[in-house]
């Protein structure tokens, strides 16, 4: 991990611009009554007088090395877009570069968080939300009527949740931004979701299965009826692995449909329903319509209730199969879970072709990521270290990763496939079944993680959660 913390709080970030910052050599470290204190690696008169045109105020400049100074610069001014406060009074032009910069990095999420005094603008890149931005509060109420214009949401309630969609269209590209408002204490809260349209992108052998997942899961997939169910948190990449399987599985002779909330890709081919419960239409509604549509495959967003995880049953024990996801911690308790709905055991094993559970983690950055020895202490307490495991690795941070240590992320699976010798444990509906797991070779996502731990593609840190009993 980084030594020291070079990180500047986003008020000071945005008193000056990048190419201020990189021209001059300097970082802001304070403003106070009406004086600018920076840091710089040349402190002059002449560097503080030519300061003190620029930004009309008092300037006081504090001694760093230039190893700091770069440090300091390539953390916070990297992106090149609109640190300058005045850049914030235009909504219009602000929320365009707003929305094209988070697409243009990678980010999944926008939020805009109004507290008593300002509005914070925060980033999620790689499942972890940074600041961004800070907005005056009395320019916030501009920006949420323009982003609810955009949405078609209604501008004078304030008082109710509401959801909404905007296109962006640039001359290069074109996606989707799912628009959530919710009041809060001081002002509606409003997050963006940023959806890729296009799933001709994703292809399942790049998600992060191993040789033998893969295989085991394919097999899955080709079978003509039967159940795929896919369990994990929210943004572990289940909808991912979902569209690369309706990619692999799509052509001229199948008929898939899918009911979705929201629909977060596009591909040709496949016949896709946006799910609308004001109206009645439903993931329970929607599959029983959709077994009178003559479909091969069915894709269901998310087995919420009993009556989705009945009609799911129903249309696999009728000859379709039916891809879909589920909220629990392992493959293993999404079998439970089903059976806490009031499914039958019987029916589980018999329709039930494979539960996987996944998970998303950082990937460390190849250019900084450090060597380290494997001591106990970073371990979580009464886990068995492997024997190999005699190296691991730490996120340092660099320039090439915006000092975080991580670039990008991989997907982790636990795969079971629900073959006769597991139908007992199903029936008896087993707590454990770590043995069962051991014996048939089956990798758990705990496995998997100390794996990517062992071939220092991730850190201990980034999957402590699964190393957990």
């Amino acid at each position: 991990m980084m030594k020291s913390n070079y990180n500047i709080p986003t008020n000071l970030l945005q008193l000056l611009s990048s190419e201020q910052a990189y021209h001059y050599k300097i970082v802001p470290i304070e403003a106070h009554n009406g004086t600018l204190v920076f840091k710089s690696d040349t402190p002059s008169e002449n560097l503080k007088k030519e300061l003190r045109v620029v930004f009309g105020k008092h300037i006081k400049l504090l001694q760093e090395t230039p190893e700091n100074i770069n440090l300091y610069l390539s953390t916070n001014f990297r992106k090149q877009s609109f640190n300058k406060a005045e850049d914030l009074h235009y909504t219009t032009d602000f929320l365009e570069k707003l929305l094209l910069s988070a697409k243009n990095i990678g980010s999944s999420d926008i939020h805009f968080e109004p507290y008593e005094h300002k509005c914070r603008v925060r980033f999620r890149l790689d499942g972890k939300l940074k600041e961004h931005f800070v907005i005056d509060l009395s320019e916030y109420p501009v920006i949420i009527n323009k982003l609810k214009i955009k949405a078609g949401l209604d501008i004078s309630e304030k008082r109710l949740p509401q959801d909404g969609r905007i296109t962006v269209k640039t001359s290069s590209d074109e996606f989707d931004i799912r628009v959530s408002t919710l009041p809060t204490l001081h002002g509606e809260k409003i997050v963006l979701r940023i959806l890729s349209k296009d799933a001709n992108h994703i292809d399942i052998d790049d998600l992060g299965f191993t040789e033998q997942e893969l295989k085991t899961y394919k097999e899955a997939i080709k079978n003509p009826n039967g159940i795929v169910l896919i369990s994990g948190p929210t943004g572990s990449g289940k909808t991912t692995t979902l569209y690369a399987t309706l990619k692999l599985l799509n052509d001229d002779k199948t008929n898939i449909v899918t009911i979705e909330d929201p629909i977060e890709y596009t591909l040709e081919g496949i016949n896709q329903v946006q799910l609308k419960e004001n109206i009645g239409l439903d993931f329970a509604s929607a599959l029983r319509t959709f077994l009178r549509q003559d479909p091969d495959i069915i894709m269901v967003g998310e087995i919420r209730d009993v009556k989705t995880a009945n009609m799911a049953i129903r249309a696999a024990l009728t000859g379709h199969l039916v891809l879909s996801t589920i909220h629990t911690n392992s493959a293993w308790a999404t079998i439970s879970r089903l059976i806490d709905m009031g499914i039958p055991p019987f029916l589980i094993a018999s329709t039930l072709n494979v539960s996987i559970a996944q998970r998303l983690v950082r990937k460390l950055c190849d250019t900084c990521k450090e060597e380290a020895p494997v001591t106990k202490s970073i371990f979580p307490e009464h886990f068995n270290i492997p024997k190999d495991l005699t190296k691991h690795y730490v996120a340092k941070g660099c320039s090439a990763c915006y000092h975080t240590g991580y670039t990008g992320r991989k997907a982790i699976y636990e795969i079971i496939p629900i073959t006769k010798t597991l139908i007992p444990h199903i029936k008896n509906n087993d707590l454990e079944i770590d043995n069962y797991l051991e014996e048939h070779h089956i990798s758990t996502l705990k496995h998997n993680a100390i794996n990517l731990v062992k071939l220092g593609v991730t850190s201990v840190e980034e999957v402590y959660a699964l190393l957990i009993d």
